[in-house]
């Protein structure tokens, strides 16, 4: 299919030299209204008042005299009301009286067939037309296009083009909207080059399907160059560039869009707010979300279940459940995305009697669960240490449920069983999984044997990791950790060197505060921030109040065989710490410190915060990429179990 559009590309005189002009009907006006017969008011009235039964009872009496106003009027209706057997019985009526339809009606015949999801009899009609317009072509390809058919929609726009149909803006659009999945991005440059051809680019239809093909395929430079190019923009074309950048986490930059285009008086609908709070999600940013549901709130737009999942989501990912909640109770409708968003929310935060508790009620509301019910209680189970419960739960779906588990769920069981000490039993789950562990399930156990220093297990383990992801350099630091917990120092430089033999790179630890409306990074020994000194003073403020309170630092962290104080200077110079106490200086008492960090919270950082919660009387979140931990009073919502 790529070498057709290709050679028609090199062979532009084949499509009869590209350019924009309208498509006339070929079809003379006295075929399409025969002038023997005046425009049948009776069927009209009848499809009128939606009184399709009457309409056809009518077509069967008026027998040939029904032409091209009464037909038309039939379909229409069919397609309002989606009835395909009475839109059969239109076109059986056709056949039977010899009746030749233009290609309107039949391009109506399309539509309809479309419309009750009945692509086959649509193409049938398709392929026995004699003649076609662009109109006709352009609604069998949206079908497939919109119904996920890629490969249809393509061949069928191909062809198109070899019969000489030229496409206009509305083909365009839709067939872009195909150029998706492994060669999505060279259809759709293919596709992109005859748009230019036939100067379509600056078409606001086009440019939006435009940028966000290329959006999804990851190239959002070469997305916000066209977004850029576009003479006008609609709701529909910054709905698309904002929805990009969120779609591949780059959610500064779509939240900067979002307030550049609000400037500039952009309308929103609730595509756009939900791109947005998808955003805010991503970067913890609860005032920022909050204000996005203060807009949608006064925008008046109606209840959309898939507005108001969002804000389950970006509630719960912004560490606020009771606003999660609050909405899902008020909810006049709610779909399986609302139950598993609400599930994956108190999952997250390690509340697994609360997922239990919901997974039950959803049950009694007879709410049929998918696979993405079960993986979030079965994470949720996981992260609360329910052993008995999520076996339980998975024991419920490979026997009494229509689902088959897949390795994502085998998966949590694995790492249900390695977070709760039972190494060796998850090592013995995945010898007996029907499938082939991933790397994935791999990392899980080598993460459960460096909590619960199972040496022997998590060398195998991670020999395994090295093959299927030699790049992945969090493997090797914690393989690191399981050596150094143990004083292995000889196997932790042995590691390293074989991380520099291959080029593996350890991302940075980072983490995130946000206050007076900025968001503050700190890195590891932060050396450039502002207030570096003061941070550090701070710093050793909190660690002597603390140790006087009991806390001692856990130097096993530390993955270099220095002395001891020197290993407590690094633990203290850990990005979460520096973040902590500069959310102590900046913010006053009675206020939460909402914390974000990129990796996984290490054990001492984790009782360092307790202890701050503690002596400090303060109330800290932090969010680190596996979970929540809300502190207070010394006493973390994880249980100490993460």
């Amino acid at each position: 299919m790529l070498r057709k559009i290709t050679d028609l590309l090199l062979h532009p005189s084949r499509l009869s030299s590209l350019v924009p002009q309208s498509i006339p009907c070929k079809t003379p006006i006295s075929r399409r209204i025969n002038p023997q017969f005046p425009p049948d008011s009776s069927l009209k009235a009848l499809c009128i008042k939606g009184s399709l039964k009457e309409a056809l009872l009518e077509m069967a009496i008026q027998g040939a005299r029904v032409k091209f106003d009464g037909y038309d009027s039939l379909l229409t209706e069919c397609v309002n009301q989606k009835a395909i057997r009475e839109g059969q019985r239109v076109q059986g009526h056709m056949i039977k009286t010899r009746y030749l339809p233009p290609i309107y009606l039949k391009t109506r015949l399309i539509v309809m067939y479309v419309k009750c999801d009945s692509l086959e009899d649509a193409r049938q009609v398709l392929d026995g037309m004699s003649e076609r317009n662009v109109v006709s072509w352009t609604a069998m390809i949206s079908a497939y296009a919109q119904r996920g058919h890629r490969s249809e929609a393509l061949n069928l726009f191909v062809h198109m083009l070899e019969t000489g149909t030229l496409p206009n803006e509305f083909t365009f659009a839709t067939v872009l909207t195909a150029c998706n999945g492994p060669f999505g991005l060279e259809y759709g440059r293919q596709v992109h080059s005859l748009v230019i051809k036939s100067n379509f680019e600056s078409h606001i239809f086009v440019g939006s399907s435009l940028l966000d093909m290329y959006a999804k395929a990851s190239r959002i430079h070469e997305a916000r160059g066209i977004f850029d190019k576009l003479p006008g923009r609609d709701v529909v074309s910054c709905t698309a560039i904002i929805a990009g950048y969120a779609q591949l986490g780059l959610d500064e930059e779509a939240l900067e869009l979002f307030r550049q285009l609000q400037k500039e008086g952009m309308s929103s609908n609730y595509v756009t707010y939900t791109s947005v709070l998808t955003a805010s999600s991503g970067l913890s940013a609860l005032d920022y979300g909050r204000q996005m549901h203060n807009r949608i709130i006064r925008s008046e737009l109606p209840s959309y279940v898939v507005l108001q999942n969002s804000l389950i989501d970006m509630y719960s990912k912004c560490g606020n459940l009771i606003y999660s909640r609050r909405v899902f109770d008020n909810m006049s409708e709610r779909t399986v995305i609302s139950w598993n968003a609400m599930l994956v929310g108190y999952g997250k935060h390690g509340l697994g009697r609360q997922v239990l508790e919901l997974f039950e009620s959803m049950r009694r509301e007879e709410v049929r669960p998918d696979s993405v019910t079960f993986m979030a209680v079965l994470s949720g189970c996981s992260h609360g240490g329910l052993v008995d419960e999520g076996l339980e739960t998975f024991n419920m779906m490979v026997h009494g449920q229509d689902i088959e588990p897949e390795i994502e769920h085998y998966g949590c069981v694995v790492d249900l069983l390695g977070r709760a000490g039972q190494v060796d039993k998850a090592f013995a789950f995945i010898k007996q999984m029907p499938f082939e562990p991933t790397a994935a399930i791999w990392g899980s156990l080598l993460g459960a044997c460096r909590v619960h220093a199972n040496v022997p297990i998590g060398e195998y383990v991670a020999e395994r990791l090295f093959e299927i992801e030699p790049q992945n350099a969090g493997n090797y630091v914690i393989l690191s950790n399981i050596y150094a917990a143990t004083g292995r120092w000889e196997d932790v430089i042995n590691v390293r060197k074989l991380m520099k033999k291959k080029t593996v790179m350890k991302e940075p630890g980072q983490s995130w505060i946000k206050l007076d409306r900025t968001v503050h990074t700190f890195h590891v020994r932060d050396k450039f921030h502002p207030k570096r000194e003061e941070i550090s003073a701070k710093i050793w403020e909190l660690s002597v109040k603390i140790k006087e309170a009991g806390y001692i630092p856990d130097l096993s962290c530390v993955l270099h065989d220095v002395d001891d104080e020197q290993k407590e200077r690094i633990l203290l110079s850990h990005s979460e710490k520096l973040a902590m106490a500069f959310g102590l200086m900046g913010t006053p008492q009675g206020f939460p410190i909402r914390v974000v960090k990129n990796l996984r919270i290490c054990v001492d950082c984790h009782n360092f915060a307790k202890f701050v919660s503690k002596v400090c009387g303060r109330e800290l979140s932090l969010r680190d990429c596996n979970r929540f931990h809300h502190i207070s009073g010394g006493v973390c919502s994880c249980g100490d179990y993460w």
